[in-house]
């Protein structure tokens, strides 16, 4: 915020939020309401926010920038050393054994209000109803516990990176050049890690998973900061499985329970029925990784931000297709342990969870409408707040969108993995709240160096760490995309991972890219080559202006000795997964397909980011802008149709990955151009299944897409959270 505003002592404590976010709305009451908390006509004036009248003269755009959004971040510090901390793998969660959850006050069931212990609900179809078993029960807490992102010292810096002062929660300080150890974060958890469990899954045996709302117990004493639901309330949303809408944690479905209800209360559980059933019973519709996260509505960036995150894998065992076993199948790499309860492990098949995080250091002030109107009283912002330092900051308002400068993976920053000289499986899920991130395979001889010992400041010193000699080394060979395995596998110098998507790569650590043999003790670096020094776009990519100094290494691999290796990558042209088909008769459906732009608003920040116009209503269903015959139907679509959805995105610079819940998606047109007969070359995996659109700037895509199985209602949002969380998210449902 600017200082002036500061000199002025804003706060808007006192008004409603959603009341006080359209003051830009309000004319001359807007400017009384204003005046009252400090911000006079003469200061309203000059900055030409008024008429002569007192109504508001300027763009309420203009208004809620200058009131509501804070752009100063804190600077990180610098982990001193990097990739010494091994990279974590989760081990599967293992099931509740039957004899132990049939012994529960409300077992798990098909009957009416056996859903959630409010006991309003039932699951829409049980799987004997498809012929399959009754599930896995899996039983997650949510629970108030810590995590640390480095056992390493910390050096505390400034914007310039040169050393700076810290604090403690004790209140002490520290003089600038003092080296720390990093305090742990509170986070909220599944089962109180980060991220979450991983649950291995697969078709043709359902899963229910218990998630208990715990999240009012603190038993360590823990300071919550800033951020989270204020009502420590929690949504699941199994990304992107074909799920029943009681199941799916819509935003606004819990809403049914009551005007003020946004999502489960500490205290309630719900049951989560994960069917692992592809859409229409379609082996073509199978998909292979998911993820499952907190979708509580307005608050899905913060509390996934502080720990709601958790990996769910799901393999085929259709004819050994894809079972985790490379000696069956498509023998891609993994061997697979099974434990005799349902549950198993896959060696060799690493998932990694991305995740860019900023550490508060203590002197930036904390201040934006959600903390500043009550949401977080104990916070008493705007103010600084020292005894944070060294754990997770984060604002809710953004201009646009928040980014962290600090890479992690798997809940580690800067991790290293020590791998055989052998193929591996690697699932990528980008968890952060916004960040883009392009990846890249290099071999570095002089090794990571400090961004500021090598003279970066500012937002260049995102990342921390640079491998200014690093060369491409290796390259990928992708199999599966968000949808599940590709038609074909595609070879790949370097890949775009964008929020909430998914993509799955083989890494051959035997040989380099141009045939000579990798030996034991050989370092490479999986780093990001994408520059995105906030949540608007990246500046520098593969496809747009590459910037060649820009090489941030984000884990590190040491080759070692090698190890038997039965599975194999994809032969060029072999098929990996058949595409379900288009109708022949596809374009016919354009004059009746749904539009919906994607945009940037001036109703103030609680609704800054509009589709078609409007900000979220979770009690109505959207209505689509005319297509070429004139209509503007609502979003509402018949169980076991088709259609055809265009997503635009409005301009502004700004780039949207928007996610599409329920089913996966076809590509069928980018830019007015037929992509199923030449693939847009920066989107290749326009040619697969996906269930996230990524909307370049100004960009509009067409997709095709089913509604199979569930009736109910669904929503479609930005998977950038801080977008999702001030409205860019419609409501559509699915009729008998």
């Amino acid at each position: 915020m600017p200082q002036d505003c500061h000199d002025q002592n804003l706060r808007l404590d006192g008004f409603s939020r959603r009341t006080a976010l359209r003051v830009a709305a309000a004319g001359s009451l807007g400017a009384a309401l204003l005046a009252a908390k400090g911000l006079g006509r003469p200061f309203l004036e000059q900055r030409g926010l008024l008429s002569a009248d007192g109504a508001f003269a300027a763009t309420s755009t203009a208004l809620s920038d200058m009131l509501f959004y804070v752009e100063k971040f804190p600077t990180s510090p610098l982990i001193l050393s990097p990739f010494t901390d091994e990279l974590p793998i989760p081990k599967a969660l293992r099931p509740v054994p039957r004899t132990e959850y049939s012994s529960w006050a409300s077992p798990p069931g098909p009957g009416n209000g056996q859903q959630n212990s409010l006991g309003n609900e039932r699951h829409q179809l049980w799987p004997s109803s498809i012929r399959y078993p009754d599930p896995l029960v899996y039983k997650i807490d949510l629970l108030v516990r810590t995590h640390k992102f480095t056992s390493s010292q910390v050096l505390p810096i400034d914007k310039n990176g040169r050393p700076a002062k810290s604090f403690d929660a004790a209140g002490r300080t520290y003089s600038a050049g003092t080296r720390r150890a990093l305090p742990p974060s509170t986070i909220y958890g599944f089962n109180g890690i980060f991220p979450g469990p991983r649950i291995n899954a697969e078709y043709g045996r359902p899963a229910l998973v218990r998630f208990s709302n715990q999240l009012d117990q603190n038993p360590l004493n823990l300071d919550r900061q800033d951020f989270g639901a204020p009502d420590a309330s929690f949504l699941t949303h199994l990304h992107n499985a074909h799920t029943a809408p009681e199941s799916d944690g819509n935003p606004h479905y819990s809403m049914q329970y009551g005007p003020k209800a946004v999502g489960y209360e500490p205290g309630i559980w719900c049951d989560n029925l994960y069917l692992n059933w592809p859409a229409g019973g379609d082996d073509r519709e199978k998909q292979s990784f998911f993820w499952f996260h907190d979708h509580r509505m307005d608050h899905t960036g913060s509390n996934v931000y502080k720990g709601m995150v958790g990996l769910y894998p799901i393999y085929d065992p259709k004819n050994g297709m894809d079972m985790g076993d490379e000696r069956r199948g498509l023998r891609l790499p993994g061997v697979r342990k099974d434990y005799g309860d349902g549950s198993f492990d896959v060696d060799y098949d690493v998932p990694l969870a991305f995740f860019d995080a900023r550490l508060d250091d203590g002197v930036t002030t904390h201040q934006d409408v959600h903390d500043g109107m009550g949401e977080y009283p104990a916070a008493k912002n705007p103010r600084t707040h020292p005894e944070w330092w060294g754990k997770t900051f984060y604002r809710h308002f953004p201009n646009h969108g928040f980014v962290g400068d600090i890479f992690t993976v798997n809940g580690t920053a800067y991790p290293v993995m020590h791998v055989k000289r052998r193929k591996y499986r690697f699932r990528f899920l980008d968890a952060s709240i916004a960040r883009i991130y392009e990846f890249k395979l290099m071999s570095s001889t002089k090794g990571p160096k400090s961004a500021s010992s090598l003279g970066y400041k500012g937002d260049d010193l995102e990342g921390q760490y640079r491998i200014p000699d690093g060369q491409q080394c290796m390259k990928f060979t992708q199999i599966a995309s968000d949808g599940g395995l590709l038609p074909f596998a595609i070879t790949r110098d370097s890949f775009e991972l964008w929020p909430a998507k998914r993509r799955e790569v083989i890494i051959d650590f035997t040989r380099y890219e141009d045939g000579t043999p990798t030996t034991k003790g050989d370092v490479v670096y999986l780093t990001n080559v994408m520059r995105m020094p906030d949540g608007r776009m990246w500046e520098n990519s593969s496809r747009f202006s590459p910037d060649p100094n820009y090489k941030v290494p984000v884990l590190k691999f040491v080759i070692g000795d090698s190890a038997p290796d039965n599975s194999l990558i994809p032969r060029p042209m072999q098929q990996l997964r058949p595409l379900p088909p288009l109708p022949s008769n596809w374009k016919n459906l354009l004059d009746n397909r749904m539009v919906f732009e994607v945009e940037r608003g001036s109703s103030g920040p609680d609704v800054e980011w509009l589709i078609n116009g409007k900000p979220f209503d979770p009690h109505a269903v959207a209505r689509s802008l005319k297509n070429p015959r004139g209509a503007t139907p609502l979003a509402h679509q018949r169980k076991g149709s088709f259609n055809l959805w265009e997503i635009r995105n409005g301009g502004g610079g700004w780039v949207h990955p928007f996610h599409l819940h329920m089913e996966e998606h076809r590509t069928v047109m980018r830019n007015g151009r037929d992509v199923t007969k030449t693939p847009d070359k920066g989107h290749p995996d326009d040619v697969s299944r996906e269930d996230l659109v990524a909307l370049d700037p100004g960009e509009s895509v067409i997709v095709y897409r089913g509604f199979r199985d569930f009736v109910g209602p669904y929503v479609a949002h930005c998977h950038n959270l801080a977008h999702e969380d001030h409205a860019m998210m419609f409501g559509w449902e699915i009729t008998p």
